[in-house]
C-alpha cells in the first residue's frame, strides 16, 4: 500500500471515530440542558445560576435526591425541581 493511501485511510478512520464521539456527546448534554430549561421557564427568561447547572448535572448522574436538594436550595419550587430532575435522569 502506498504511503499516501495509508495516510488517507488513517485520516478517514480518525474522522469516523471522532465523528461518532461527537454524535454521542450531545445526547448526555441534552438531558442537562432540558433540566436547566425547565428551571429557566420558572424564572421566566432568566438565566439559571451555576448552582442550578450543577444540580442538573448531579441529576444526570442518577442522584435524584441531591438534584432535588440542590435545585430547592437554589430557590426553585419543589414541583419544578421534581420535573427538572426527572428530565435530567431520562
Amino acid at each position: 500500500m502506498r504511503t499516501s493511501r495509508r495516510i488517507a485511510s488513517v485520516l478517514t478512520g480518525l474522522t469516523l471515530a471522532l465523528g461518532g464521539a461527537a454524535f454521542a456527546a450531545p445526547a448526555a448534554h441534552a438531558d442537562v440542558t432540558a433540566c436547566i430549561n425547565q428551571v429557566e421557564r420558572e424564572v421566566k427568561g432568566g438565566e439559571a445560576p451555576d448552582s442550578v447547572r450543577m444540580a442538573c448535572y448531579v441529576g444526570l448522574t442518577g442522584d435524584h435526591a441531591r438534584c432535588l436538594t440542590g435545585l430547592v436550595d437554589s430557590g426553585v419550587t419543589n414541583g419544578t425541581a421534581v420535573t427538572a430532575c426527572r428530565v435530567a435522569a431520562d
